[in-house]
């Protein structure tokens, strides 16, 4: 007997192939029969008609940080509302384990670190997660069998340099024993399951006393010793960041991602290829690392975005103004001192100069300050701001824009809410972007879903890219873009027998509705351990998802059901080939 039929379905198989009608039958946890549409006689304990309504692979997303959040939410939402049945944790570097059982500081440390690196809630890293583990093997065994999504995790440098070298890690070169037992580490690491190393060379990855992170001290012969560790174990990858990936590569950064890859004989992928048309040569100098990989025998994917996410700024807490040259120092001060820095002409004209320097990168987009948005607002002087544009506010006021956000964010005490309207949504934009995600070496990804929590809502990219392309601007048609959200990921990642359906795979599901499939406006709520903030954003015409052949949603609703795996390297992942 089947356990679940859907019936009448238009499936999209996830192969690229053309759409078909067909009833769909589970069982076991696998598609156990696939068929025209009324052919089935098996019996089933349930059933729905499912006509009109597509029936998807489920969504991988390669690039999340949920690592710490499965423990209170194993539902992993809401990239699970979005259709996504497996993720990717343990990226840029930073992961919760190993940790050394001898110095109970080191889990302090890093839940500093990844509150500040990677804005998540440190009262929810504290109450949330239980913190009971020294290995990675332990860590994911935590998780084991409590958890609705699949999960795979990479191994972070930053943690192996930690509990190799302590407080050393940051500042400070390992000795060729204590690169040793680095090594033993991530070898350890991957028998229990990881994904392989992921590391950050990154100048905007700064800990929780505002140093630079222990993988960016790395020379590149430590690098490329853990990287031939990882060669030696079945269905690892490489993931990495470096300056580079937020504007364009310097010459030493592709030679050493182009190293790692052929080191490790894997695939290295990065994130995120920004996409620009008012910067047109970014595009080809990010793709030169691939391109230089093949040549070497190794493999570089770019991870680039299909929607233009929004990401709030404050000039009261961390975000990416501080990682402007020069704006660290001001809004790193204590807040009656910000203001009276920021109230200061010369202070102004002087950060401003440095927003639009060369140096500043991709971060000059965030110096555009006319074309801001005012958001949440906390005194009477800026009733009836929320929602308005700063160039129109600056105008009336006769002020310049800078001017004008500062005078706001002071009445505030510095909590108002600013919202950057991009720079980058014309259509020529748009058709480049069309044009790159043809490349065979650029993936969909780097939502960064359970990070940055209030300040960024990236995990709806998925039903926000389909309903684009089924009703918008229509880039790529429904067949390509539901392969370019599940199997290419999944070929990528070297999943075993997901991404598709195909008789005999895991089931791992989407039912949408295609007239309304979206996501919803990113909104705040406060459901986090502590009572803390998070962006959320609902699920517009997903009907269910199946995980492992068990309904996780329906309706936009978790079913409280955790059937998701751990997926450990070799078992669940095989190597995928770099010639």
């Amino acid at each position: 007997m089947l356990d679940h039929l859907i019936q009448g379905a238009t499936v999209v198989d996830g192969t690229g192939a053309p759409a078909f009608a067909a009833d769909v039958g589970i069982r076991g946890g696998r598609i156990a029969v696939i068929a025209e549409p009324g052919a089935v006689t098996e019996q089933a304990a349930t059933r729905e008609d499912a006509r009109g309504r597509v029936l998807a692979p489920g969504f991988v997303d390669p690039h999340t940080h949920y690592d710490a959040q499965l423990f209170w939410d194993p539902y992993a939402t809401p990239s699970l509302n979005h259709g996504v049945t497996t993720v990717v944790g343990g990226n840029c570097g930073f992961t919760l384990a190993p940790l050394h059982p001898g110095r109970p500081e080191d889990a302090d440390y890093t839940r500093r670190m990844m509150s500040k690196v990677e804005g998540m809630s440190l009262v929810a890293l504290e109450e949330g997660a239980p913190w009971t583990w020294s290995s990675f093997g332990e860590y994911l065994d935590a998780l084991e069998g409590r958890v609705a999504v699949n999960a795979g995790f990479m191994v972070g440098h930053c943690a192996l340099r930690r509990y190799v070298m302590g407080a050393d890690a940051v500042g400070g070169q390992p000795t060729p024993a204590q690169l040793d037992e680095m090594v033993r580490l991530l070898h350890d690491a991957m028998d229990a399951g990881a994904w392989g190393l992921s590391t950050t060379q990154s100048s905007t990855h700064s800990d929780g006393d505002g140093q630079p992170v222990a993988s960016r001290h790395a020379r590149p012969d430590e690098l490329l010793a853990l990287c031939r560790a990882v060669a030696e174990h079945e269905g690892t990858q490489l993931e990495a960041i470096v300056a580079g990936c937020l504007d364009q590569f310097a010459d030493e950064e592709i030679d050493l991602l182009v190293e790692m890859s052929v080191a490790a004989g894997r695939p290295l992928n990065w994130n995120v290829l920004t996409i620009d048309a008012a910067v047109p040569e970014r595009v080809p100098r990010q793709l030169v690392p691939s391109e230089r990989a093949r040549e070497a025998g190794g493999r570089i994917v770019a991870l680039t975005m299909p929607i233009l996410t929004p990401m709030n700024m404050s000039l009261g807490t961390f975000c990416a103004l501080n990682l402007i040259p020069g704006w660290g120092d001001i809004l790193g001060l204590p807040v009656p001192e910000r203001i009276a820095r920021l109230s200061d002409p010369e202070v102004r004209a002087e950060m401003l100069r440095h927003a639009e320097s060369k140096e500043a990168g991709v971060f000059r987009r965030l110096a555009r300050f006319d074309r801001y948005v005012i958001g949440d607002t906390y005194s009477e002087a800026n009733d009836g701001l929320t929602g308005r544009v700063v160039a129109d506010i600056a105008a009336e006021r006769g002020q310049e824009p800078f001017e004008c956000i500062v005078e706001i964010c002071a009445h505030d005490q510095l909590r108002t809410v600013l919202w950057p309207m991009p720079t980058d949504n014309d259509p020529d934009s748009w058709a480049l972007r069309a044009a790159t995600w043809q490349h065979e070496d650029v993936l969909l990804g780097g939502s960064d879903a359970g990070a940055h929590l209030d300040r960024m809502c990236g995990a709806p990219y998925t039903t926000r890219f389909l309903g684009d392309c089924l009703r918008g601007r229509k880039l790529v048609g429904l067949e390509q873009a539901v392969k370019m959200l599940t199997d290419d990921p999944a070929q990528l990642l070297g999943l075993r027998e997901r991404g598709r359906i195909v008789e005999g795979h895991h089931a791992d599901l989407v039912l949408f509705d295609p007239e309304r499939i979206d996501a919803g406006k990113a909104t705040l709520v406060h459901d986090l351990p502590g009572d803390s903030p998070r962006l959320d954003s609902r699920a517009i015409g997903v009907e269910a998802v199946w995980v492992n052949g068990v309904e996780v949603i329906r309706g936009d609703e978790v079913t409280g059901a955790v059937p998701g795996r751990i997926l450990r390297s070799g078992r669940d992942t095989r190597t995928v080939s770099t010639k």
